[in-house]
């Protein structure tokens, strides 16, 4: 059975939505059964209102750059269709779902709740249950598997979504095989039968030197010289 999930993010002209705040941006990256699609969904959105300045400081996004594009009313339908029937995967689920919901509940006729149809998996929960007593926002969970994010200066909500569908898949991939040959039919699996896929997964392979593969060998002898257990040999 395909399982399709989305990776969602938002970005807000401020905190609370039942203050009168509301969605600017909304980013979301497609999985079916773990694999990325490219279906994604991206779009900037006037709020009709001012953006608070601590909430620009964090996206960058102006109410000079959002003068032109369409309201959420226009493009409710589109998002509704494109998420329905989905798996929600979002960093801190409650933020943006309960924007969502409060863009929904605005509408004449009204769209019911994001839960009434799609089931939303909460990568901060999640992440609190694997890490528990660390850090656990989105840079930590980068530099915790790897993940390079050095161009993510401020946030963006499709910039983000990319970022996190990363983060999701090496948090619950396991032990994982990189598929180096994205563009093939079938993918790598873990042990669970899963598939994970990287993005920009086509790597340059560098091989070692002949020196390197000396110095490697060395410092193993060394290794197993003070009884320490080298998993390269066993």
């Amino acid at each position: 059975m395909l399982k399709r999930q989305i990776i969602l993010d938002t970005e807000t002209t401020g905190i609370n939505p039942r203050e009168g705040h509301r969605i600017i941006e909304i980013g979301c990256v497609e999985l079916v059964n773990r694999r990325f699609t490219g279906n994604n969904y991206h779009v900037y959105i006037n709020p009709e209102r001012e953006i608070e300045a601590e909430a620009i400081a964090v996206h960058g996004i102006t109410n000079e750059r959002l003068a032109n594009e369409p309201k959420f009313r226009d493009i409710a339908k589109s998002f509704f269709d494109y998420i329905q029937g989905a798996e929600l995967v979002i960093h801190n689920a409650a933020f943006d779902v309960g924007f969502i919901d409060h863009e929904f509940a605005r509408l004449r006729p009204v769209l019911p709740p994001v839960h009434e149809y799609c089931a939303v998996l909460d990568t901060l929960k999640l992440a609190r249950e694997l890490h528990p007593g660390q850090k656990n926002n989105l840079d930590a969970l980068c530099r915790r598997y790897d993940i390079n994010n050095s161009h993510r200066t401020l946030h963006g909500a499709l910039l983000d979504a990319e970022i996190l569908a990363d983060v999701y898949l090496l948090m619950t991939g396991g032990q994982v095989s990189l598929n180096l040959a994205a563009e093939q039919q079938q993918g790598d699996s873990d042990d669970n039968g899963q598939t994970v896929i990287i993005r920009n997964s086509k790597l340059k392979v560098i091989k070692a030197s002949a020196d390197e593969l000396q110095a490697h060998e060395s410092r193993l002898d060394l290794v197993q010289k003070k009884g320490g257990s080298c998993l390269w040999r066993n």
